[in-house]
């Protein structure tokens, strides 16, 4: 009787064990579930927010859509970004966001509303390097976490029509190579994303419905331009 009743013991113990390391494994599993979501923070302008097109639209939006279809698990990007903003505005609304934690992944686009009220190149260098420098800090302070775009060419959109456009090219070629020069500093990917919204010239279907900004269809080919950073392949 003694030998069968330890035997019992024995077996409701073992019982219990693998019931307790089910539940444990399980719990590890939901853990790892929640954490496995990358976390992205957009920081820009009227391109970033996607002016004149829908949420889901969105360049940031559709980067996360893609890659969450490309099998890397991405959570709603955390967008800070308004239309018209320039350098030092985009600080302002960082700093009212007061963000208190890091994010997997970075993303800057700024700098066109610089060019479009005439601001300094020099002036904007300097904002831009404190925004590169903060976005590096949002990152964990992994500055391969970090991608930059370049500016747009808007001198090719039906609004600038009775401007110079040749000259608005020059300028924000001028814009663009300090940001290079700044990311290369810094190790930083860059992608440019001009020669795409110049595309615009001769194609309308890359304008939302405004005349100025880019379509769902342009930020898509951004999104192609940008999923090589994530290690995954886009169709251009």
């Amino acid at each position: 009787m003694i030998r069968k009743y330890s035997t019992q013991k024995l077996i409701l113990l073992f019982g219990l064990c693998i019931l307790l390391g089910c539940q444990n494994n399980h719990a590890k599993l939901e853990n790892t579930s929640l954490r496995s979501a990358t976390s992205y923070l957009a920081l820009g302008d009227s391109y970033t927010i996607g002016q004149s097109v829908e949420l889901q639209d969105r360049w940031p939006v559709q980067l996360a859509t893609a890659l969450n279809e490309k099998g890397i698990p991405m959570e709603d990007p955390r967008i800070i970004a308004k239309t018209g903003w320039t350098t030092d505005e985009l600080m302002s609304g960082i700093n009212e966001a007061q963000l208190t934690t890091n994010y997997d992944y970075v993303s800057l686009l700024i700098g066109v509303n610089n060019q479009y009220r005439g601001r300094s190149i020099e002036n904007f260098e300097d904002e831009f390097i404190q925004l590169l420098e903060k976005a590096v800090e949002f990152s964990g302070n992994k500055s391969d976490h970090v991608f930059v775009l370049s500016i747009p060419d808007w001198g090719v959109t039906p609004f600038a029509s009775n401007r110079n456009r040749e000259e608005i090219g020059a300028e924000i070629d001028a814009f663009n190579a300090v940001i290079e020069h700044q990311c290369r500093q810094r190790n930083i990917a860059y992608y440019n994303i001009t020669p795409i919204s110049r595309l615009a010239f001769n194609a309308s279907e890359l304008l939302a419905s405004d005349g100025l900004h880019p379509s769902a269809l342009m930020y898509t080919r951004w999104v192609s331009k940008v999923l090589p950073f994530f290690n995954v392949q886009g169709n251009e």
